[in-house]
């Protein structure tokens, strides 16, 4: 079937690494401001004019992240052009394959500022400059006489016109971005759709916004269990502040410990198979011992949370022989977070700040004493853990 002719064409490449509002915002107003029937966005396989950084997520990541960006944007579409190409992408190929599609079309390339000076160094840059128009992204006052002089000079040389686009300018770029996504920071200007997958997949050793993570957690949970919850976090930080164990995994492990506290059983196991985690016979009819596991499971499948804290999660419950400090750390902020009013919870309380060992044992023997006046049998790990602190 052949493509209906489009008036106006713009082409929008970039490295997208990862794609922000100013992005989506350039476009938008390029589209706009440009009368454009059709703006195709190319995200960069391998370009020629720079080095990725280290840490560049892959090609198929670069543009799925992409095509969220842009996914509902009218007369917009995302093209793997140059992502399927094999080496280096050259500016002037991308545009004669655009060319092809849409033979009829006056092609704009938009471009920034210091790209666009840099114009006449491309591969082919006379072929190149005879078959766009250049659509400039200016900052404002400060670089309009540098687009000015430049274009008289390769409208002189090549005939070529420079459209000059006011950008509402976004302070911030991507490799700014980059930089403040470790220090749990920039989810503002990246739509949820891309943090989220960023924090999912842990790109650029991306550490989760507290702000961003709670919202997503409190979300899974009933309403009631929140005040909980929050008091794990607050209890986990002064524990592990106080034994010198990593605060952010622990406040990480607290606020995600339950997010699956209100799957029913055949949901929790549906979320096992799925995974393919193993469950015991015992744990088939426990709701209560399921959730830890799914816990930890739907942590690292959706938060990309790291091995520590999955395993603080997994067995936050019943515990384990062999815990590690954040381990204990969880499973006692879980036991005596402020909102528990439990028959000797104060002087677990006291011991949780006096010997780490000492209160896992404790809560131990209080979780089996407990278990077993109710007529539950307590799970063997539980037995495990209590036996490893004699």
């Amino acid at each position: 079937m052949k493509e209906r002719a489009f008036l106006k064409v713009g082409i929008f490449g970039g490295t997208f690494n990862p794609p922000h509002i100013g992005h989506e915002r350039s476009a938008k107003l390029a589209a706009r401001l440009l009368e454009l029937d059709l703006l195709v966005i190319i995200p960069a396989g391998i370009p020629p004019h720079k080095t990725l950084p280290a840490g560049t997520p892959p090609a198929d990541m670069r543009l799925h992240m992409t095509r969220c960006a842009f996914e509902n944007e009218p007369s917009t579409t995302i093209s793997d052009i140059e992502i399927r190409k094999p080496g280096q992408s050259y500016t002037i190929e991308t545009v004669s394959a655009v060319k092809e599609s849409y033979p009829d079309a006056e092609l704009f390339l938009l471009v920034g500022t210091d790209m666009y000076l840099s114009l006449e160094t491309w591969f082919n840059s006379e072929i190149l400059l005879n078959s766009v128009t250049p659509a400039v992204f200016s900052r404002g006052t400060d670089d309009l006489e540098q687009i000015g002089s430049y274009s008289q000079v390769i409208a002189e040389k090549y005939g070529t016109s420079t459209r000059t686009v006011m950008n509402e300018v976004v302070d911030i770029s991507s490799s700014q971005i980059r930089g403040m996504l470790p220090q749990r920071k920039g989810a503002g200007y990246i739509k949820d759709t891309i943090y989220s997958y960023i924090i999912k997949n842990r790109l650029y050793n991306a550490k989760p916004d507290w702000d961003w993570l709670r919202v997503r957690a409190y979300s899974m949970l009933d309403e009631k269990r929140i005040p909980h919850v929050r008091g794990c976090e607050e209890s986990a930080v002064q524990l592990a502040q106080h034994w010198g164990v990593d605060a952010d995994d622990a406040r990480e492990a607290a606020i995600l410990h339950d997010i699956t506290k209100r799957l029913s059983t055949d949901e929790n196991l549906e979320v096992l198979e799925k995974h393919g985690v193993a469950v015991s016979k015992l744990e088939h009819h426990g709701e209560k011992l399921l959730h830890s596991k799914t816990g930890a499971v739907m942590a690292r499948s959706e938060f990309g949370v790291s091995d520590e804290v999955y395993d603080a999660i997994m067995w936050h419950t019943t515990g384990r022989a062999g815990m590690s400090m954040l381990e204990k750390v969880i499973y006692l902020a879980d036991y005596i977070e402020p909102t528990r009013e439990l028959d000797g919870i104060e002087d677990l309380r006291a011991v949780a700040y006096q010997s780490l060992d000492k209160a896992v044992k404790m809560g131990l023997q209080m979780s089996i004493a407990d278990m077993t006046e109710r007529g539950i049998t307590p799970n063997k790990t539980t037995f495990d853990a209590l036996d490893d602190l004699n």
